[in-house]
């Protein structure tokens, strides 16, 4: 089997589940060594399913080789540590992936902004937005010294229209802008950055609540390890500065290089109706 990233060393945030085990999986697939960064250590302690050691043993059964770091993404120098210990162990990075984010209940709850919780702002702001900034900070520092390097932002196309909740759509629109600002800053120094749309993703929340979820139609959701196999087109691609700054959908990519979804299937790509009053289902 063709490795494209043997040797190569990425960190994935929020891998415990979701869109970032995904990415995390191709990258192990691809032969990456994978730092897989999370809160979750023991099953049943958070109320999904997954945690980060076991994504990290099958980045390994899957080629790579997966290291779990527990780590809070609101805690500043907890973040700092795992990317000294990126640089101890490893002596590079060559790809970050910005996952890590907070889900409050009221998320798809179909309120206003009004009427939730200001603190819904701090989560999706703090744990989405900012822990992108605070992250690729410290990955740049390894990065530009190398003069190589790709960061992936997962975003939504609710940067560009509603969707689910007005902090949802803000911290979208700040984690693209981030993406092109940083891009401008670090394009002299051969580091990439983009933003990437997936569509609606068979998660394991989804999973969890989707027979609560009837107007929910799954039939053409990309499953969890689609966005992946983008960050691992983009980080193969020598010519992955002409993508810079950008933010694209995982399903373009897609056709761009000519890679399908684990079933070999091509998803819709991104959502532009989202249900509403939906509780506890999974936004993309």
């Amino acid at each position: 089997m063709t490795r494209p990233l043997a040797g190569q060393v990425a960190v994935v945030t929020g891998g415990s589940r979701g869109i970032g085990k995904g990415c995390a999986l191709e990258l192990g697939a691809a032969g990456a060594t994978v730092y897989v960064t999370g809160r979750t250590l023991e099953e049943g302690t958070a109320p999904l399913p997954g945690t980060i050691g076991a994504t990290a043993d099958e980045v390994t059964e899957l080629g790579g080789q997966g290291v779990a770091v527990c780590c809070d993404h609101r805690d500043d120098a907890a973040v700092e540590a795992v990317f000294e210990r990126v640089r101890d162990e490893a002596g590079r990075l060559d790809v970050l992936v910005n996952n890590a984010f907070l889900i409050p209940k009221e998320l798809t709850s179909g309120l206003p902004f009004w009427e939730v919780p200001i603190s819904n702002w701090d989560d999706m702001i703090d744990v989405g937005t900012r822990s992108a900034f605070v992250a690729s900070r410290f990955a740049a520092r390894i990065m530009v010294p190398a003069r190589r390097g790709l960061i992936a932002n997962v975003s939504s196309s609710g940067a560009r229209e509603y969707a689910w909740h007005v902090a949802y759509g803000v911290g979208k629109a700040a984690l693209d802008k981030l993406t092109a600002d940083t891009a401008h800053e670090l394009a002299p120094h051969g580091v990439s950055v983009v933003s990437l749309w997936p569509g609606l993703v068979k998660t394991e929340r989804i999973a969890m609540v989707g027979e609560r979820m009837p107007g929910l139609d799954t039939s053409h959701a990309e499953s969890q390890r689609f966005t992946g196999r983008a960050v691992v087109a983009l980080a193969s691609d020598p010519e992955v500065a002409r993508r810079t700054g950008r933010a694209m959908p995982s399903r373009d990519l897609a056709d761009a290089y000519g890679f399908t979804d684990i079933d070999g299937s091509l998803p819709d790509g991104p959502m532009h109706e989202r249900p509403e009053g939906v509780p506890d289902s999974q936004p993309s």
